[in-house]
């Protein structure tokens, strides 16, 4: 059960549009981070080489549009209507939904501080762990965290098993996806 408190009167008196700002506070959303993840680097490629055939061709249109002394006022819409632009687009837009549909996103969700700190709790660093300065068990806490954060529902076991099987980048990204998420400040702390 939530219990509220008035705020005390000279801070009210100071702002008098204080329970407004109360309530943009409560309805802050938990800040949210997505990972990306893409088997087939020719799937990149191709959107790599689709997005510079676009540019070569918009380039061609260009200078026909300029050799046929198409008004500037008029040049990027009919550069947009050339049937090589509108060609070398389609492929960008192809390669584009190739990679789309090639790619595994995952999203983290930040966690409100007690159960960030719960879960510290319940992976507390090994005496050697924390001599070197590690605040949680570094062999425990990634899965648990990335489960805690997980918006699509993964696992402890599930993100173990990942960390466990991937390559050391791909791991590391996972970790530091759901890290980052609770540790990344969104507040401006300058001068008011």
């Amino acid at each position: 059960m939530t219990t509220t408190v008035d705020p005390p009167a000279e801070a009210v008196a100071r702002d008098p549009h204080w329970a407004a700002k109360m309530a943009r506070l409560r309805a802050r959303k938990l800040p949210e981070r997505r990972v990306s993840f893409t088997d087939d680097q020719a799937l990149r490629q191709a959107v790599t080489g689709a997005a510079l055939g676009l540019a070569k061709a918009r380039n061609a249109a260009l200078n026909r549009a300029l050799a046929q002394d198409v008004p500037e006022e008029q040049r990027e819409e009919w550069v947009q209507t050339q049937p090589d632009v509108l060609a070398a687009d389609s492929s960008l837009a192809g390669a584009n939904t190739a990679l789309e549909e090639g790619t595994i996103r995952l999203t983290m969700r930040g966690l409100p501080r007690p159960l960030w700190e719960q879960l510290l709790t319940e992976h507390p660093p090994t005496e050697e762990q924390a001599d070197r300065g590690h605040e949680y068990n570094v062999l425990t806490f990634p899965a648990a965290l990335i489960s805690a954060t997980s918006v699509d529902g993964m696992s402890v076991g599930e993100a173990q098993e990942l960390l466990d099987t991937w390559g050391d980048a791909d791991a590391k990204a996972l970790f530091t996806a759901a890290l980052l998420v609770n540790q990344t400040g969104r507040a401006d702390l300058g001068k008011g």
